[in-house]
């Protein structure tokens, strides 16, 4: 079986490894018998049942189909390749979207090739000074073949937008060539001064965004859901215009991971990265000043740290392992004290903790199970709306993406990972975007969104929980998932 296998690829390179007699510029006809192939200082011939002739070695293989496609050797032996002409084998790849051209190069020094880039409205022509052995057929893909090398073309389907880029590797050598052509933007009308724009921008691959674009005074803005509750978007605003995921929750338990504030009341409190906060107005996003306290029964107030903030008294409010070592933790169910524990001590979801150093002499022994203790919670200056998500992507019209000053680890997937994205941006001018992106990181949706204009960018959960719906249907990705935030844009 492997021995057939090996005779199969062999037959299959073989035949790959033939070059059409036209793309080599020779004419073929027939004479006294003999196929002739010639052109200007070069003239052999074929025999069909005998082989070459002289001074060709005859048993060199054959001319092959109706478009006789010769063998390197036939051509090296009759000198319509020159001697000093390396060959290299071709590789591809061809999508929807792009075609990659990868040249392994023979062994040795290569010669300097180019490393460009650049967009064209037609034909793509690259050059490499190689005989292109192998030359794949492929539709729009053409090969011109000459003493110095071989020019290679492809022209990309009608109505497409063209990018491409050429560029040298090394260990193994090879030269790479991609085409991109990908479809014209479209817009669509949603109401007045909104509209739905999908389109592709260059990263230098091309990336999908699929974004809705609200002017200034035609939209407002307000988060939607419920903590605890996962739901499909429409179903937390059925009246909305567009909607867009909101930030990060526990999958476990659906409780949102950051602040959100509704009317100007905390729903949720700050994880420590980069919030979207507004009035009513155009938003803003940076990691926000809040300041949170805890009412004992006797009526003081005390200013806590709040999760990813310890202090030396700090509130937990996101389910998962909480409290330091050499701390004790009241358990909390809303107002009523539940219990309490050497840290660290796992928190459930719907109930929220206090840390407080063991030994201290106010708290220890002070709250029983059954007393009521309080956290409350306050942005400084106060808005009435706010949305943590983050990474910050731009701020100010300048690159503001430094995940490491938001608690996201180095390296980290939430960072990493090339998924699908989501983030809100405008411009300084006050037009609002909803955003989605196909896969990417955000560090390139950051890069991109700065290039088409936007003055301030956050992103907003990404991956699977990445979705836009807009005029009642979902237009990205291809799948609907239930989450528990979002941002529901209606028309002024």
């Amino acid at each position: 079986m492997r021995r057939l296998l090996a005779c199969l690829v062999f037959l299959l390179l073989a035949a790959w490894a033939q070059v059409p007699a036209a793309w080599l510029g020779l004419s073929v006809y027939e004479e006294d018998g003999a196929l002739v192939f010639a052109r200007e200082g070069v003239r052999f011939s074929y025999v069909p049942g005998l082989g070459w002739t002289s001074p060709l070695d005859p048993a060199l293989p054959p001319p092959l189909g109706d478009d006789y496609r010769l063998d390197e050797r036939v051509l090296r032996a009759a000198g319509v390749v020159p001697a000093d002409l390396p060959s290299a084998r071709l590789r591809y790849r061809l999508t929807d979207h792009s075609l990659r051209l990868v040249l392994d190069l023979p062994p040795g020094e290569p010669p300097e090739l180019p490393r460009e880039e650049g967009e064209s409205p037609g034909w793509f022509t690259f050059f490499a000074p190689y005989f292109v052995s192998n030359p794949p057929r492929l539709p729009g893909l053409s090969f011109v073949y000459g003493e110095r090398g071989t020019e290679i073309r492809y022209l990309a389907p009608e109505g497409r937008s063209y990018r491409w880029r050429v560029f040298p590797l090394a260990a193994p050598a090879r030269f790479v060539m991609d085409a991109y052509f990908v479809p014209p933007p479209e817009e669509t009308p949603l109401a007045g001064g909104i509209v739905l724009r999908r389109e592709y921008v260059w990263t230098p691959e091309p990336l999908e965004l699929v974004r809705v674009i609200a002017a200034a005074g035609s939209w407002r803005l307000e988060p939607v859901g419920r903590p605890g509750v996962r739901q499909k978007l429409p179903q937390m605003a059925p009246e909305a215009l567009a909607l867009l995921n909101g930030g990060y929750y526990d999958p476990k338990t659906a409780t949102p991971i950051g602040l959100w504030v509704r009317d100007g009341v905390p729903l949720s409190y700050p994880y420590g990265r980069s919030a979207l906060m507004w009035d009513g107005g155009l938003p803003q996003a940076a990691i926000p000043r809040f300041k949170a306290w805890v009412r004992t029964p006797d009526g003081r107030a005390h200013p806590v740290g709040v999760n990813s903030w310890p202090a030396r008294l700090t509130a937990y409010t996101i389910p998962g392992r909480v409290g330091r070592t050499g701390e004790n933790v009241i358990i909390v169910a809303g107002d009523e004290v539940l219990h309490t524990y050497p840290a660290p001590v796992e928190l459930k979801a719907g109930r929220w903790a206090l840390a407080y150093p063991a030994g201290d002499p106010y708290w220890s022994g002070r709250l029983r199970p059954g007393d009521r203790l309080s956290l409350y919670g306050a942005l400084e200056p106060p808005v009435r709306y706010a949305l943590e998500a983050g990474p910050l992507l731009v701020q100010g019209g300048h690159l503001a993406y430094a995940p490491e000053l938001e608690r996201f680890a180095a390296g980290s997937p939430q960072i990493s990972k090339v998924t699908n994205q989501a983030a809100v941006a405008w411009t300084r001018e006050g037009e609002l975007w909803l955003v989605t992106s196909g896969p990417t990181t955000p560090g390139v949706l950051a890069e991109r969104l700065l290039a088409l204009g936007a003055w301030g960018a956050i992103r907003m959960d990404a991956g699977g929980s990445a979705q836009l719906y807009a005029g009642g249907r979902l237009v990205f990705p291809g799948r609907e998932r239930p989450v528990v935030s979002g941002l529901a844009l209606y028309p002024r």
